[in-house]
C-alpha cells in the first residue's frame, strides 16, 4: 500500500481530517499537516519563537512529503494558500504526483503541477494500487 501526504489550510481543518480518517480506514499510510488553531497561545508568543515554531512545522510537513508516494491537496473552492504553494513547489521538485481536491484554482502556475482532481478517498486509494 502506498502513502499519502495530506496538504492544506486549517480554514479546511475538519474536512481534511474526515478524509484524512476516511482514508485510514481504506488503510492507507495517511501523513497529516498539523493544523493548529491556538490563537490566543500564538499572539502570546514572541516573534523569534514564532519563526522557530513555523520553521519547525514547515520542516516537518517537508519530511512528510518526502516519505509519502503522492501528495493530496485539500483546496476547497480552490483555496490554496501560500505554504500550500510551498509545500506544492517542493513536491514537485520531488516529482511526487500531485492530486488535488477541486478544479477551481485560478493561479495557472499551480494548476499545471496538479495531476488529477479526486473529490472522494475511494477514488484516491485507486490511484495508490
Amino acid at each position: 500500500m502506498k502513502s499519502v501526504v495530506i496538504c492544506g489550510s486549517k480554514r479546511f481543518k475538519p474536512e481534511i481530517r474526515k478524509f484524512a480518517n476516511n482514508l485510514k480506514e481504506l488503510g492507507v499510510v495517511v501523513f497529516e499537516p498539523f493544523l493548529h488553531e491556538g490563537k490566543m497561545e500564538w499572539k502570546s508568543l514572541s516573534e523569534e519563537y514564532k519563526n522557530f515554531v513555523v520553521m519547525g512545522l514547515t520542516h516537518d510537513h517537508f519530511q512528510k512529503i518526502r516519505m509519502a508516494d503522492v501528495v493530496y491537496l485539500y483546496n476547497k473552492n480552490g483555496y490554496c494558500g501560500n505554504s500550500c504553494t510551498l509545500e506544492i513547489g517542493f513536491a514537485t521538485a520531488l516529482s511526487k504526483p500531485i492530486y488535488v481536491y477541486s478544479d477551481e484554482d485560478i493561479e495557472l502556475t499551480r494548476n499545471v503541477l496538479y495531476r488529477e482532481v479526486i473529490k472522494r478517498p475511494k477514488s484516491l486509494l485507486k490511484k495508490l494500487v
